[in-house]
Order: structure tokens, then C-alpha cells, then sequence
């Protein structure tokens, strides 16, 4: 019992569950700000971590909105200011994580029961933060985070497994690039096909083993910005094989889909294994990973932008 601002209120006594060391401890909220004065720490995750640490498991809970990554999100959908948060890395610490699903309309009826909120916060409530179309983007937040942690989960068991057998649980795509022209075409053509189907885009782009990777200079400066840019991971192997070094990453990151372009030069044309592209199709379609071969475009020229804006009205 704490008292604070001429108010007794109560709160979690971290001590006294560290003196009796039980095997697992239930934490309501994780997000929870602790009173202060109650304990040494002013969120609950801190206390948690502080269980975990003196060797006790703890089973835990807390609402999607409070995810520091989902928080400026909510606050944008909803109106309402999501003023306790916790860190992305203390959630993902979990051995476990279990999503406890409702549909909007059974929430908004346990609500008008008073299973959660006093009868008198109710109508507020379900007018405002607790709107259906609110609870819907909630809902679907939170199972693409859980989502996401499954696959990551399962990533690294076949990783860990080196299973050379493709587990299609979702679209993953990858983008070979190299320093030639046209290269930031085809990675914003293979950003696009990853939109449209939801999948998350890799580009990969193989150094030769002779060669630094830096000296190709600016092109590959600027479409590493450009990956970034459209939320792509960005990925530098060293290999004097290119068709051997695309398709080993394909497999160990289990890409589904890999895009390349059609016309390439150097040693984008040929290795001592023969034409890249020939084997990056024959070795990934061995393994089942579909390759999407995009026509090779030059950008225009500067000069020629410049006078075609030249003669616009």
C-alpha cells in the first residue's frame, strides 16, 4: 500500500517477491508505471526483468497499443495518446508468446457487462478508444506482430537445422543487384512485387572475391539508400561465384521468389560456372524458388530530363 498525492493506492511489491522466490510469477500489465515510491523501478518491465534475472519465470501480459514500434501508429488511428509503452526487445525476450484474440463485437459486449471497465467509463469507452472500426486495426496489429515473431522463430530453427527444403508460410523476396545501370529500376520493380504480396524484400549484392566492397563506389552507395528507403534489408556477400552466392542465400533465408534482371554485364554475364543468370534459374528452381526475370531499362539520361522539362508550359 502506497500512500501518494493524498491517495492509498496499491501496487506490485518487487522485494517481497524476490525474498519468496516462487517458481513462476504472474504480472498483470506489463506496461504499467508503477507508483512512485512503490519500488526502485518506474515501469513494471523493469520489475520483470529484475524477476527474471534472480532465476523466476514470469507469465505476463500486455495490449498491442503499448509496443513501443505499434504505439505512434495507434496514437494516429485512434486519437488517443499512448502514454505507456514498452520496449519492442523486452516483449521479444519471451521464451513464449501467446495472442489472446477477440473479435470487436464480443469485446464491446463483455464491456457493456462490466466485465471491464466500471458501468460508469463504459459509454465513453465504447464511443471513443473502444470504436469498432479502432478494435479491427488493433486486432490486425497484433496478429501481424505475432505473425512476424513466427516467422522468426522459424527462420532460425531451419537455419539451425540447415534444411534445404523450402517452408512456403509466407512470400519472401530477394533482389540481386550489382553497380550497372538500371539496378535502381529493378530493385524498386522488386519492391513493388513484394508489396503486393506482403512480403518482406531482401536485396543482396555479391562483391567480388578480388574486390573491396567499396570499390564500386557511388551506385552502390546510393542503392543501398534506396533499399533502406523502401524498407528493404540490405546484404553484401563476398564470392567469385555469383549464380553459387544468390542461390545460397536464397536457400539459407528461405526466399521464395527471387528477382533478377535480364541483361547483365561482366561478371553479371558470365563466372567459370557459365552464364549467371542460366544457373541462378536452373540451381533455384531445383530448390523451388520461382525467379522473376525483369527487362532490363536504362534510366534517362539527365541531360534529357532536363530538356524535356525544359519545353513543358
Amino acid at each position: 500500500m502506497i500512500d501518494y498525492r493524498g491517495m492509498r493506492l496499491t501496487d506490485m511489491n518487487l522485494d517481497a517477491v524476490l525474498r519468496r522466490r516462487p517458481g513462476i510469477a504472474l504480472v498483470d500489465e506489463l506496461a504499467h508505471t508503477n507508483v512512485p515510491g512503490s519500488g526502485p523501478h518506474e515501469k513494471r518491465w523493469q520489475d520483470v526483468l529484475d524477476i527474471l534475472a534472480a532465476g523466476i519465470n514470469v507469465i505476463t501480459t500486455v495490449n498491442i497499443q503499448h509496443l513501443e514500434s505499434i504505439a505512434d501508429e495507434v496514437e494516429h488511428m485512434t486519437g488517443v495518446k499512448v502514454r505507456e509503452r514498452v520496449p519492442d526487445w523486452v516483449v521479444r525476450k519471451a521464451d513464449q508468446i501467446e495472442l489472446i484474440d477477440s473479435s470487436p463485437e464480443q469485446l464491446r459486449r463483455r464491456m457493456l457487462h462490466g466485465n471491464i471497465y466500471p458501468k460508469e467509463k463504459v459509454p465513453q469507452a465504447l464511443t471513443h478508444f473502444f470504436r469498432t472500426d479502432n478494435l479491427t486495426a488493433l486486432r490486425e496489429l497484433a496478429l501481424r506482430f505475432v505473425a512476424d515473431e513466427s516467422d522468426d522463430e522459424l527462420l532460425e530453427h531451419l537455419r539451425q537445422r540447415q534444411s534445404q527444403v523450402l517452408w512456403e508460410t509466407t512470400e519472401r523476396i530477394m533482389v540481386a543487384v550489382s553497380a550497372e545501370p538500371g539496378s535502381a529500376v529493378l530493385l524498386r520493380r522488386a519492391a513493388r512485387i513484394a508489396s503486393r504480396v506482403k512480403g518482406e524484400l531482401d536485396v543482396l549484392h555479391v562483391v567480388l572475391d578480388d574486390a573491396s566492397p567499396s570499390s564500386e563506389g557511388r551506385s552502390i552507395d546510393e542503392l543501398r539508400e534506396l533499399a533502406g528507403n523502401l524498407g528493404a534489408r540490405w546484404h553484401e556477400v563476398q564470392d567469385d561465384d555469383p549464380a553459387r552466392a544468390i542461390v545460397s542465400f536464397a536457400r539459407q533465408h528461405q526466399i521464395t521468389q527471387i528477382v533478377i534482371g535480364s541483361i547483365q554485364r561482366g561478371w553479371w554475364h558470365f563466372a567459370d560456372g557459365g552464364p549467371v543468370l542460366r544457373r541462378v534459374i536452373h540451381e533455384a528452381g531445383a530448390s523451388g524458388i520461382d525467379v522473376h526475370i525483369i527487362a532490363h531499362q536504362e534510366p534517362p539520361p539527365a541531360e534529357a530530363s532536363e530538356s524535356s522539362a525544359a519545353k513543358e508550359p
